[in-house]
């Protein structure tokens, strides 16, 4: 997983509450168990006409907001089934940043498993975030080790961030990564317990 220490991007504001993943990523996409590959699909309801092409009237759509790498929501963001699918979507478009009022739980925790930073803002900064977004091309700049956001203006706030998950995103942990760095005593474990190795019993199963 990639570190996440700083970052600067374009922000990309959509004006929407209660955003769930089926929007973010619908059903008929989820035939893949890689993490690649879902951008493409990234709000595609919305991003598409029935006819396939581009809707110019959405927000991902618009050239003031190409390349944009921090993603501006309402409340509530992530909402409904519990797919890893939608952070694996937003992440392989190229957002590394999502800035709500509020997340649902589940998908909150799966951002941080895939190296993206969800930030909690009040209704008041959000507000005032889409309103300066909304004129064209608008950046935001992010420290996590700080826990500050600013822009190149007069906006600047501290964010807060549980210390493991920060600890985790800094030194790009995801779960296998944190087990992988006890890899010794799990071994000492399974030879005190008569337990084969994992390597060992994979190989058996060929």
């Amino acid at each position: 997983m990639q570190p996440f220490t700083t970052h600067t991007g374009i922000v990309a504001p959509l004006d929407r509450a209660n955003v769930d993943t089926d929007q973010i990523i619908p059903k008929q996409f989820l035939k893949r168990i890689e993490r690649t590959g879902f951008g493409q699909f990234l709000f595609f309801d919305w991003r598409s006409l029935p006819d396939g092409t581009p809707n110019p009237d959405f927000e991902l759509n618009r050239p003031e907001y190409a390349g944009a790498s921090i993603l501006l929501a309402r409340r509530n963001f992530g909402c409904g089934s519990s797919r890893e699918h939608a952070p694996w979507a937003l992440a392989d478009y190229g957002f590394r940043v999502v800035i709500a009022p509020t997340f649902a739980d589940i998908f909150f925790s799966n951002c941080f498993q895939n190296g993206m930073l969800p930030i909690r803002l009040d209704e008041q900064d959000v507000e005032t975030l889409f309103q300066r977004a909304s004129s064209g091309p608008y950046r935001l700049h992010v420290d996590l080790m700080a826990g500050t956001l600013s822009d190149d203006a007069d906006f600047s706030r501290e964010f807060q961030i549980d210390p493991f998950r920060r600890t985790c995103l800094l030194n790009g942990l995801d779960a296998i990564a944190l087990s992988l760095q006890q890899s010794d005593k799990i071994a000492a474990w399974e030879a005190s317990h008569g337990v084969l190795p994992v390597s060992d019993v994979l190989g058996n199963t060929r």
